[in-house]
């Protein structure tokens, strides 16, 4: 297998992971917006009781992270879809249209990373310190390792292939 499949082969995964995300948090609705709700509280942080800024207990905004977090999500997937098709269909076309075939993935591996390290690790991390607590631990290690894979298949598929 060379290069060009590995990259279609990482971004299709990438979409996968993504959609799966996604289409699990729809699944399970009331429990994603109650993960949301309970990080966004700031309850039972023990290690750093204080926090930078409010917790945010309105309803309206607890939903609206979430369609953040969904909108995020299933854009990341298909981008990342519509990148690996892209890919697949110029896999034995020349160097510089494989390359440029690349547009997509790149930009659905980008939103992976703006997903799960921005929204999770940053704001959820370090904001809201979601760390503190077991189901938010739990989802802060996960995105963190999401982000970082993800982040390292944005280096390979940036890779200009030869």
């Amino acid at each position: 297998m060379n290069s060009r499949n590995i990259k279609i082969v990482l971004v299709s995964f990438v979409s996968l992971g993504a959609l799966l995300w996604a289409i699990q948090n729809v699944v399970n609705l009331e429990s994603a917006y109650q993960s949301v709700a309970y990080v966004t509280s700031n309850v039972d942080h023990v290690a750093y009781p204080k926090s930078l800024g409010p917790a945010i207990t309105s309803p309206v905004l607890i939903w609206s992270a979430l369609m953040i977090i969904l909108i995020g999500e299933f854009a990341t997937g298909l981008l990342a879809a519509k990148g690996a098709y892209d890919m697949y269909s110029h896999r034995r076309e020349t160097t510089a249209e494989f390359n440029a075939s690349k547009r997509f993935a790149v930009l659905g591996c980008g939103a992976a990373v703006i997903v799960w390290f921005g929204i999770f690790t940053v704001i959820g991390g370090a904001y809201f310190q979601m760390w503190q607590t077991e189901i938010g631990d739990a989802s802060f290690t996960g995105a963190l390792h999401y982000a970082i894979i993800n982040a390292a298949i944005l280096i390979f598929v940036e890779m200009q292939d030869q």
